[in-house]
């Protein structure tokens, strides 16, 4: 099965690529980004048996952009409101970069919807953030506005000249948010690997507080930096799909032992 192109949801035009066949998993992308950024993965999640859904939010690539300022939080309605009605139960979630926090307030919000979680390279809360303001003064910079339009100006039913409300827009969110406080995380039911490049955007300390603010979580740390799916793809997928699949392998405790 394969499906590329536009759907009507809660009365907003959506583009999204769904491919495969089995289990529903759903692939939630970074800010400025589309679709197309999962191209290490999208190929093998499919042939590892799942059927990938890979939807574009609203200002993002394909999908146009929607009156009022941008949020995590509207942005995860959005996503719940696309679960509910193109896979109408249980999905894997996994969300790289603003695409890991969607996916968390999702799973706050409506557990019923998430089935296993991976969250890749994010921090939740300002605490956990590397970057601080050189992020922001880089997504600035003549060079970034350059290299993010080639994203967005081919692709945008809005037009090139949209591009700068809603670099704005993205620059008022990321400057502002995350916030999420981690002691709200007890009610996330979905099983979750939190995962990270070593050089990425967030602490590896955030990281292992968000694994222990998370009733059944793991953190696995990996040599990269914010683009590990890209960098890194045959450490990241045999991972993401060891993980849905809950078959870690159990260590042979008689090599310890003798």
């Amino acid at each position: 099965m394969g499906v590329t192109g536009y759907i009507e949801v809660a009365g907003r035009r959506v583009w999204h690529e769904v491919s495969g066949e089995g289990d529903p998993l759903v692939l939630l992308h970074g800010g400025f980004l589309g679709a197309s950024s999962f191209f290490g993965q999208t190929p093998a999640l499919v042939e590892a048996g799942y059927r990938v859904h890979v939807p574009e939010r609203r200002g993002h690539a394909h999908t146009p952009d929607v009156e009022g300022p941008l949020s995590y939080s509207v942005m995860a309605d959005d996503m719940i409101a696309y679960l509910a009605q193109e896979v109408g139960g249980p999905a894997h979630l996994v969300g790289w970069s603003d695409g890991a926090v969607v996916a968390l307030l999702v799973a706050q919000r409506r557990p019923d919807l998430v089935a296993r979680m991976v969250l890749i390279g994010q921090y939740y809360n300002s605490a956990g953030r590397v970057a601080g303001p050189e992020l922001v003064a880089y997504l600035n910079s003549p060079d970034a506005i350059t290299f993010l339009r080639r994203a967005y100006d081919p692709f945008s039913p809005d037009g090139p000249d949209h591009f700068p409300v809603v670099h704005a827009k993205m620059m008022h969110m990321i400057a502002t948010e995350p916030e999420i406080a981690l002691d709200t995380l007890g009610g996330v039911t979905a099983p979750t690997l939190v995962l990270q490049g070593d050089r990425d955007e967030v602490t590896v300390e955030h990281s292992l507080a968000v694994v222990a603010a998370l009733p059944e979580a793991r953190l696995a740390v990996l040599p990269g930096t914010h683009t590990l799916p890209i960098e890194y793809p045959d450490l990241v997928n045999p991972l993401i799909v060891s993980f849905l699949r809950d078959t870690d392998p159990a260590p042979d405790w008689n090599a310890f032992t003798g």
